[in-house]
C-alpha cells in the first residue's frame, strides 16, 4: 500500500518498523497538499490529537482510510469540532513504544466502516483490535495509570524509582517498569493522556500524582 504519515521522524520509527513492505512518505503538516493526500491509498496522522483543526485537509475527501493518532482526543470530539467528515476516520494508538506490536489498537467513529477498516488492515498486514471511541483508549489509559500510581508510591516514600521498575518486571513480565516506560512514552504524553482521562470521567484512579505533575512541568525526571 502507499501509506502518507503526516509527522515528524521520531514519530514514525516505530511505524516504519511495523510497516516495512511499504511505500511510505512522511510530510510536515505545513507542507502537504491535496495531491499528497489523493495520490495514497491510506493516511495516518500522528498530530491531529494536537491539532483537530488539521482534519479539514482529508475530511471532504469520501472513502478515503484516515487513521489518526487518538489516545488523547475522542473521534467524536475531533469530528465535532470539524463539523463532520466524509473520509473513512479510524483512530490508532501512536504513543511511542505501543504501535510496533503485533495488534494494531483501532477506535471506530461508526461501526458501518468496520468491514473496511478489516480489509484495510489486512492489506497493510496487520492484527488488529477494536476499542471504544474514548480518550485513553484501552492499552495506553492502563500503563499511564499504572505509572501514575508509580509516581504516588515514590512520592509516599514506600519505595525508589529503581525498585519499583524491577518488581514490575519480575512480577508481571512486563517489558518496562512504569519509570522506564515512562522515559520511552515521554513524561509529557503521560501527563497529558492522564489529564484528558480525568477530564472525560472525573474517576480518582486518574488524578494526576503531583511528583508527576512537576516532572512534566519541569520535563526532567531524573530523580
Amino acid at each position: 500500500m502507499k501509506i502518507l504519515i503526516i509527522g515528524n521522524q521520531n514519530q514514525v520509527k516505530e511505524f516504519e518498523l511495523k510497516f516495512e513492505g511499504h511505500e511510505i512518505t512522511v510530510v510536515d503538516i505545513a507542507t502537504v497538499d491535496d495531491e499528497d493526500i489523493e495520490s495514497h491509498d491510506v493516511v495516518f496522522d500522528f498530530l491531529l490529537d494536537e491539532a483537530p483543526d488539521n482534519l479539514e485537509l482529508y475530511q471532504e475527501i469520501e472513502g478515503l482510510p484516515v487513521f489518526v493518532n487518538a489516545p488523547k482526543i475522542s473521534l467524536a470530539e475531533q469530528t465535532y469540532i470539524s463539523g463532520g467528515v466524509r473520509c473513512l476516520l479510524f483512530g490508532f494508538n501512536g504513543l511511542p513504544t505501543f504501535l510496533n506490536r503485533e495488534i494494531l489498537e483501532v477506535s471506530l467513529l461508526d461501526r458501518n466502516t468496520l468491514t473496511k477498516l478489516e480489509e484495510v488492515c489486512h492489506e497493510l498486514g496487520t492484527e488488529h483490535i477494536v476499542v471504544d471511541d474514548r480518550v485513553g483508549m484501552a492499552t495506553p489509559r492502563v500503563i499511564c495509570m499504572i505509572i501514575n500510581e508509580a509516581f504516588y508510591t515514590v512520592q509516599e516514600g514506600t519505595a525508589s524509582k529503581k525498585d519499583i521498575d524491577l518488581g514490575m518486571k519480575l512480577g508481571t513480565n512486563y517489558p518496562y517498569g512504569p519509570f522506564e516506560w515512562c522515559d520511552l512514552i515521554g513524561v509529557n504524553h503521560v501527563y497529558e493522556l492522564l489529564e484528558a482521562v480525568y477530564e472525560d470521567t472525573k474517576d480518582e484512579r486518574y488524578k494526576i500524582c503531583p511528583m508527576l505533575k512537576k516532572a512534566y512541568l519541569t520535563n526532567s525526571d531524573n530523580d
